[in-house]
């Protein structure tokens, strides 16, 4: 009988690579937590020198306990937003004056179109300007950024940031004793309302409301200057639309919105002693403008061949505005800036009564839609392919008309741009910066 193969030697050597496996295995093992722990040492390294070197340094802030208060809320804050040292020293930069008794004005919305062209109004006579802008994309967002680079080109500087974050408000506050707000940002548009209404009560109350929080704690507290809306006349019939006249009707939530501002504008004058002027634009136009607006978007549809639609109301009236040119309206938002009084609030607590007023800033010279069209038509030389329709329940009103006369005695608010002249300098903007080779009229003279 045969006898059993011997398999010791075959066991002692899958017993040898066993424990070879194991070997390896081991030191894989402590390989790998070596580097893990290397790695999470680097990692840290890291955040340390870059939270040192970001951390947010003491500020001249006369109020030190203040400024202790928001330490803390501000250190990831500061470190989001890029800030340290190099950061503060571009904010202080653009904040500072350069003539005598010059303003430091934070202008919110500053890469919109308001916002922009009263930033350069501001720096071209000596004032400091800060801005801030989210350039979110309700329009082209690089139209926006064009603004941008235009601004920093005369030496402002633009904080990408929005309303409602409160710890990047009250670091700017902390950083700059801004004598003067001009609030221009907002979420504009009345069609749109109907589309993302949250947006609306966010921009235009929440962030609103933010605003006036930080403000009312700074030391000094600055004045206010921001952007209400001929919107707020709503349903209102009696013309032309003065300041006492009714404006309890909103026709839309952008309406109702702006509305609310001007009663939570009341409130925190009423109660903290804020200085607050609200500006009721009318129908803003011109150079840089904004694309949702009818007469940039015809423009545009005018020189592409496309239909426009041109809407009359139910009882087959022409629609009509009251177009302002966009140099006008930066006269009346400097003169509000300039007649403004201090606040009078300190540390969150009023001290004495403080100025609320509320302004028109029309053209006072309505113009119908029709006539816009014919004004763009024979000075873009193309004939517009129109379609006349009934206004849609959008929250469209179908007339406009500022009394401008309170403004006119309070700060010699006096509009001086005709419609023809104002899109005449609209349109050799619009080729010259889209880069259109057209029929233009004038199109190669400056604007």
């Amino acid at each position: 009988m045969a006898s059993p193969p011997d398999t010791s030697k075959t066991t002692k050597l899958e017993r040898y690579n066993s424990y070879i496996r194991r070997v390896n295995s081991t030191k894989l093992l402590a390989a790998s937590s070596k580097l893990l722990f290397r790695v999470t040492l680097l990692v840290a390294l890291i955040l340390i020198f870059f939270f040192t070197f970001n951390y947010p340094p003491v500020s001249d802030n006369p109020n030190p306990g203040a400024h202790h208060l928001h330490t803390t809320s501000h250190l990831l804050s500061s470190a989001f937003y890029g800030s340290g040292a190099a950061w503060e020293k571009e904010v202080r930069r653009s904040s500072t004056p350069r003539r005598p008794n010059g303003f430091s004005v934070l202008v919110t919305g500053a890469g919109g179109f308001v916002g922009t062209h009263c930033s350069l109004a501001l720096k071209k006579r000596g004032d400091g300007v800060l801005g801030l802008d989210n350039f979110n994309s309700y329009y082209d967002p690089s139209l926006k950024r064009a603004r941008q680079k235009m601004l920093k080109q005369h030496e402002i500087f633009i904080v990408e940031g929005d309303l409602n974050d409160g710890e990047l408000l009250a670091k700017l506050f902390d950083i700059v004793p801004f004598t003067h707000i001009l609030h221009l940002a907002a979420q504009a548009g009345v069609r749109y309302a109907m589309e993302n209404p949250q947006s609306y009560v966010s921009s235009n109350i929440a962030g609103f409301v933010n605003l006036l929080e930080v403000a009312k704690n700074a030391d000094p507290q600055p004045a206010i200057v921001w952007a209400s809306s001929s919107s707020v006349y709503g349903l209102n019939t009696e013309n032309p639309f003065s300041e006492s006249h009714r404006t309890d009707q909103p026709a839309s939530l952008y309406a109702a919105t702006k509305k609310a501002g001007e009663e939570i504008a009341h409130t925190y004058n009423h109660i903290y002693g804020l200085s607050i002027t609200g500006l009721r634009f009318f129908t803003v136009y011109g150079p840089w403008g904004r694309p949702d607006m009818a007469y940039f978007f015809f423009t545009k549809d005018i020189l592409q061949g496309k239909p426009i639609n041109i809407y009359q109301t139910h009882d087959n009236q022409e629609v009509a505005r009251d177009f302002t040119f966009i140099d006008d309206v930066v006269k009346g938002c400097l003169g509000s800036l300039d007649t403004a009084e201090k606040s009078t609030g300190k540390g969150g607590k009023k001290r004495g009564p403080a100025q609320l007023r509320i302004y028109n800033l029309g053209n006072t010279s309505p113009v119908t839609v029709g006539k816009l069209v014919s004004i763009l038509e024979s000075l873009l030389n193309v004939k517009a392919k129109k379609h006349v329709i009934k206004m849609p329940r959008n929250g469209d009103v179908p007339f406009t008309h500022a009394n401008v006369s309170l403004a006119y005695n309070d700060f010699g608010y006096k509009p001086t741009t005709d419609l023809s002249t104002g899109l005449r300098k609209f349109v050799k903007w619009y080729v010259s910066y889209y880069g259109i080779q057209s029929r233009v009229k004038g199109s190669n003279a400056s604007t």
